[in-house]
């Protein structure tokens, strides 16, 4: 077993860009990591008030051992980094708890109580952060949210910590970047479905945690499956060199829109000469187009950003924190990591751009291009979440869209048809699948793989085609140094040996429906039309919703929905009067809506509600 794995990593180096030799006697990660130490909870599971575990500290010991086999050395030292949890001093005054989620929670003892920067993802794995704080320093209220940016494991677990009833009060500020609300709740509406069931192959949600399955996601340990809130904001933050002081301890934000999350900042404590670069700057690359799905970021503005930052704080800082990861520690220290890790998203755009001039199409540039190596030698600029494979062809689809320019890709068929017509013409199943045998017992799994996909998608129910399929992505995962692209080729293995799984069950947020406008909700509803229930029908709707002071005539016609807010009078089938919560119920989950006072056709919302279809989060990924 072990000779075959290190082949299929013999087998890797020679298919890929080189590569900097990562410096394994560099302990200074681990000193960083370790740094401040002050303990962590007694009892390694948080639970959900239904007794579901939804964090398990312990899940990660395993990689307390050397590297196995099964895993890159690089990416295990990286997971090793991650795994560690626990209260650490950041700083006088400045505290994180880290490994309890994919994110960090830093707080900031302030006059009377805590200023809290992003709070999880979850719920209870938040209050368990602030336990073990209160805990360990002394118990103090929170008198102050910060939310980095719009990504929810940065404030979905907002309410673990702070109550609804003081942010109305006044007792608590709720502080993010212009934008935040916006952008918090529409990443994930209109293609929800297809991100979430992505999503689990992302972040590893079905392998088990463990040598031959997921060991990290590259800046976290893992996501928490607790339940995500969200209270909206009460302070904007709309300007670089806006200031705040807040509970007595002042700040200076820095606004990035449009790096790692639409709506983004980061703040600086002047009176402690401490920087924090929210999720811009990691322990890794990060993904200029994250696999799950999501609009393509701007690369270059990135890097800009980070010029920026270096240039207004980097001579002025002693200290530095992010949102996931360990700090880092002293002026040099800090002007050198925000100075490399810029370039390394500069170069990535830059040549990028330059080879996509040349004509090179992206897979051609994925398959060059490679970090200068003093960018790549340095551990936070390595490929554990984003990778410079994945991101140059992020960078030519954001200038380029998907098409190549090759009019054979104009209309090209259906993936199904065109591998059974391949198959067929290379003589067969069973003359793919021997070359296929051969290109795996050669160590080439990049090749293997191409030609077993062929054979499963033409045939799903090809069993020898799918088993060493399997093999050849546990192969090509224990060479990977991405943490994420180990989840995706794990998780294509467990599909094709075990069948599709379903998504993961989570606690509804209500929060979030909450805070959604009703036009967004209203185009999750179109985009969720069937054409063929609904091409003969034309129904028309007026939705009145007092407690929102909003009135929105929703038609159905021509399989086309469409809505406009405050219509003109005139004549609709239907005008249904309840509280926009009931609506949501009963459009998007299915609930009663007879208690709806309706004058006109009473039948007309139940029609055009037929006509749309639920989303499917469980279709197949690697089985089509």
């Amino acid at each position: 077993m072990k000779s075959t794995i290190l082949g299929a990593l013999a087998a890797l180096v020679l298919t890929a860009p080189a590569a900097a030799a990562p410096d394994f006697a560099n302990r200074q990660d681990f000193d960083f990591a370790e740094r401040g130490f002050l303990g962590t909870r007694s009892d390694p599971r948080i639970l959900a008030a239904d007794g579901r575990v939804v964090w398990d500290l312990a899940a990660y010991d395993f990689l307390k051992g050397p590297a196995p086999t099964s895993v890159n050395p690089s990416l295990w030292r990286q997971s090793q980094l991650l795994a560690k949890h626990g209260l650490f001093e950041v700083a006088k005054g400045v505290w994180q708890v880290r490994g309890f989620d994919v994110s960090n929670a830093t707080f900031i003892a302030g006059k009377t109580g805590w200023i809290v920067i992003d709070p999880l993802t979850s719920a209870e794995v938040a209050k368990a952060a602030l336990d073990l704080a209160n805990e360990k320093l002394g118990a103090r209220p929170v008198v102050a949210l910060i939310y980095t940016h719009s990504h929810a494991d940065h404030f979905g677990g907002a309410r673990g910590m702070v109550a609804q009833a003081d942010v109305e009060a006044g007792k608590v500020q709720v502080i993010a970047p212009e934008g935040f609300l916006e952008h918090a709740v529409s990443e994930n509406v209109i293609a929800g479905a297809a991100m979430q069931r992505r999503a689990t192959y992302q972040f590893g949600s079905y392998l088990p945690r463990g040598p031959m399955g997921q060991v990290s996601s590259g800046i976290g340990p893992g996501v928490s499956a607790g339940t995500q809130t969200l209270i909206p904001p009460t302070v904007s933050i709309a300007r670089t060199g806006q200031t705040l002081t807040v509970d007595g301890v002042k700040m200076e934000f820095q606004l990035t829109p449009g790096t790692e999350a639409p709506a983004e900042m980061n703040l600086y404590l002047p009176d402690m000469r401490i920087l924090c670069l929210a999720e811009n700057a990691n322990p890794s690359m990060h993904n200029v187009l994250t696999p799950r799905g999501a609009l393509v970021r701007d690369a270059k503005e990135w890097a800009s950003y980070l010029g920026e930052a270096g240039r207004l704080y980097g001579d002025r800082s002693d200290v530095l924190f992010t949102s996931h990861g360990w700090p880092r520690f002293g002026r040099a220290e800090i002007a050198d990591y925000i100075d490399k890790h810029r370039d390394a998203y500069k170069y990535l755009h830059d040549q990028s751009v330059r080879l996509m001039n040349e004509g090179l199409l992206p897979n051609e540039i994925a398959n060059r291009i490679k970090l200068p190596e003093a960018l790549d030698r340095e551990w936070y600029n390595r490929g554990y979440y984003g990778t410079m494979s994945f991101n140059s062809r992020a960078v030519y689809q954001r200038y380029m869209g998907w098409y190549d320019a090759n009019p054979v890709h104009l209309a090209p068929l259906e993936p199904a048809d065109e591998a059974r017509r391949y198959v067929e013409i290379m003589g067969g199943a069973a003359k793919v699948q021997a070359a296929a045998q051969a290109a795996f017992d050669a160590g080439d799994e990049r090749w293997a793989g191409e030609l077993l996909n062929r054979l499963v998608t033409a045939d799903a129910g090809n069993t020898q085609a799918r088993e060493l399929l399997a093999r050849a992505y546990e192969r090509q995962a224990a060479g990977v140094e991405s943490a994420i692209w180990r989840n995706m080729y794990l998780s294509g293995a467990q599909e094709l040996r075990g069948g599709v799984r379903t998504a993961p069950a989570q606690s509804a947020s209500l929060d979030f429906v909450r805070n959604t406008p009703t036009p967004m909700l209203l185009d999750l509803m179109a985009v969720r039309v069937d054409p063929e229930k609904a091409k003969d029908g034309d129904v028309s709707v007026d939705l009145n919703f007092p407690d929102r002071k909003e009135r929105f005539r929703v038609r159905i016609r021509r399989a086309v929905l469409t809505y406009e807010a405050d219509p003109p009078a005139g004549k609709v089938d239907a005008v249904l009067t309840m509280p926009r919560a009931q609506f949501l119920a009963g459009a998007l989950a299915g609930a009663d809506l007879s208690g709806a006072t309706t004058s006109g056709d009473r039948t007309a919302l139940g029609r055009l509600l037929s006509w749309l279809t639920p989303p499917k989060p469980g279709f197949p990924i690697v089985t089509r």
